[in-house]
């Protein structure tokens, strides 16, 4: 039968399995062709023990299911999306690095980066790695080389920038922005912050593990400015802080947000931007990492190196070993000459 323009294949196995799969081909000939194997080989399964061969749509569909609690699920939809146009109804032993080198250029093609190119390979990566190593689906997957990202620097606000950016905005991004530098919440925690999430009293607030992008719950201890910006908002929403016109807010980089964004003058910034500010400044102010990376619930202490270069404060002693030498002049030679003290 023809779905579109391609062939498919409707038959039932020898156990009674029904089974629907593409051919991949718009010619009749070769979907006969691939009709009978499929035949051979469902035989073959039954009769002689040899293993199934599945296709890449049942290893998405598997994937899935295994990794729905992922925080970052719909971003790999998004991708598996893409690539169902390159690999479809493919078997998974006929994905090659051919097919994967096409998947990568299509996608360069499309003049992304080459992070988002990777983010792409990434899931599709995880998913052979799945057929190979849990579900024995593949004897081995193919080799899914990633593209070299450049190592990009750490973008984040003086106070004197933050303050411009804060007054350029209109309040309830102004008060979620505020609040993102004094909490270090991502996005989504806090425009889905709920008024059952925070304890004014004892200045806390708290991310449910299903809220959280390493799955794991977030304390949020409160400081003042967070405490302030949070009793502003009292009694405008019944379930959630931040609102606007009545309504809980669900997207933040709107056009309001790149106005003020132009109007403080301020160049190459993301809302996630935010985050980096606020552990920048702890960074700065003397927050140790390991303190720094349970305030951020990050899952590991890589994630936070990347602000160790902020601080030099644990290597100023090292540094000011150097005091305990001084210059001489030598004026017989024209050169000078490092002496320690004594």
């Amino acid at each position: 039968m023809k779905r579109g323009k391609v062939w498919w294949v409707d038959v039932v196995s020898p156990n009674g399995e029904r089974i629907r799969r593409s051919t991949g081909t718009e010619e009749e000939t070769l979907a006969q062709e691939y009709h009978d194997r499929l035949k051979v080989e469902l035989w073959q399964i039954a009769r002689l023990g040899v293993r199934p061969r599945h296709t890449w749509d049942e290893a998405v569909v598997r994937w899935l299911k295994e990794q729905n609690h992922k925080a970052t699920i719909q971003t790999d939809k998004t991708h598996l999306r893409w690539m169902d146009r390159f690999l479809s109804g493919k078997v998974l032993d006929t994905i090659n690095r051919d097919l994967i080198d096409k998947i990568m250029d299509a996608k360069l093609a499309e003049g992304v980066t080459h992070a988002t190119v990777n983010r792409v390979l990434e899931v599709l990566r995880a998913i052979l790695r799945k057929c190979v190593n849990e579900w024995e689906w593949l004897d081995r997957a193919p080799y899914v080389k990633m593209l070299k990202e450049p190592t990009r620097r750490i973008r984040y606000l003086t106070h004197n920038e933050a303050q411009r950016l804060l007054d350029a905005l209109p309040e309830h991004l102004a008060d979620m922005a505020a609040f993102s530098l004094a909490t270090g919440l991502r996005r989504a925690n806090v425009t889905g912050l709920q008024w059952s999430q925070v304890d004014l009293t004892r200045r806390l607030a708290w991310i449910h593990p299903d809220q959280a992008k390493a799955r794991k719950a977030i304390a949020v201890p409160l400081n003042a400015e967070a405490v302030l910006l949070i009793r502003k908002w009292i009694g405008k929403h019944t379930t959630h802080v931040f609102s606007f016109n009545g309504r809980p807010i669900t997207q933040v980089s709107t056009k309001a947000w790149y106005k003020g964004l132009s109007a403080a003058g301020i160049e190459d910034f993301r809302w996630h931007d935010l985050r980096h500010t606020w552990a920048s400044w702890h960074v700065q102010n003397g927050t140790p990492l390991f303190a720094l990376q349970e305030l951020g619930g990050w899952e590991s202490p890589e994630m936070v190196r990347r602000y160790a270069h902020l601080s030099a404060d644990h290597l100023a002693p090292y540094a000011d070993r150097l005091c305990a030498l001084r210059v001489v002049d030598v004026p017989e030679h024209g050169t000078f000459m490092a002496q320690s003290q004594k």
